[in-house]
């Protein structure tokens, strides 16, 4: 289901975006890797995730070669500085050295990839400086908890604060007992890493072999990624930000933005993986 998401800034960014955690790690695929990338963007999925994490800076340098043919302003680059340099001075020499990865003048949104040591207040205004250099024009956080979340909001600058991404799919909903509530009070969206589950063997296979996900699926035509990304899009607030790493696998994820679920479909779907009846520790892969 294709929405519009606000960030608090006003700006308006499609629900689906494109994540690129492991991309550019085999030189072989990195020609398949690209055409992906540039298929995404074709198909109007303008919003790029990456992270000097991912590959020390290879994803990065990737995304780089992919959109050098286009016109930037028509781009949303989100990319994600390490913790141990979310201070001063490192913060600014990391963004530099993104920039100079990614090929581009500055970014749309720079987030802090977890929380580290570095006092959050230092870092806030680490980023207000980038944006006043024009470095970056929003920043964020990843992988935040409720009380990071109160921490983060009630310190100076706080409230610039653009998106948390965290981990979400079907069968990791431990965010909606509190915090998804909290954030969208708050005005702020989510991003949602791994949201066709990713890197967890034991849920994809829960998932997978369970006959309501497979009834419904089979019903709209669709595969289960599909219907997983359909879930996780249907959601109020929430950016989806599933990898793809062949122009296959973007069209398929493009065409989830036709995909409508009833509300019998998230009842039944609902009932198979409910949210958890009290808090858990937040997921983060």
């Amino acid at each position: 289901m294709k929405q519009k998401i606000q960030l608090p800034s006003g700006q308006n960014v499609l629900n689906l975006g494109q994540g690129t955690w492991r991309l550019g790690e085999d030189p072989s695929k990195r020609q398949q890797e690209i055409e992906a990338l540039c298929a995404g963007i074709d198909r109007g999925l303008t919003l790029i995730d990456t992270a000097e994490m991912y590959g020390d800076g290879d994803s990065e340098e990737l995304v780089g070669e992919a959109i050098a043919p286009y016109n930037r302003e028509e781009l949303f680059l989100v990319s994600k500085v390490y913790p141990q340099n979310a201070g001063n001075p490192d913060m600014f020499e990391a963004c530099e050295q993104t920039l100079n990865r990614l090929g581009v003048d500055s970014l749309d949104l720079y987030l802090l990839h977890w929380r580290g040591r570095v006092p959050l207040q230092e870092t806030i205004d680490c980023f207000e400086e980038l944006k006043r250099q024009g470095k970056i024009k929003h920043w964020g956080v990843s992988n935040f908890d409720l009380e990071d979340m109160q921490e983060l909001l009630a310190l100076k600058g706080g409230e610039n604060c653009q998106t948390n991404q965290v981990l979400y799919h079907l069968a990791s909903r431990g965010i909606e007992v509190v915090l998804t509530n909290y954030l969208k009070e708050k005005g702020i969206p989510i991003m949602a890493y791994c949201p066709v589950i990713g890197q967890e063997p034991d849920l994809k296979d829960l998932v997978y072999s369970n006959q309501t996900v497979k009834e419904i699926a089979e019903a709209h035509n669709i595969s289960i990624i599909q219907l997983l990304l359909a879930f996780v899009m249907q959601q109020d607030n929430i950016i989806a930000i599933p990898k793809a790493s062949s122009e296959k696998h973007v069209q398929l994820n493009a065409d989830v933005l036709d995909i409508v679920l009833s509300e019998e479909d998230m009842l039944r779907l609902d009932a198979a993986f409910p949210v958890p009846d009290q808090r858990v520790p937040l997921s983060v892969q």
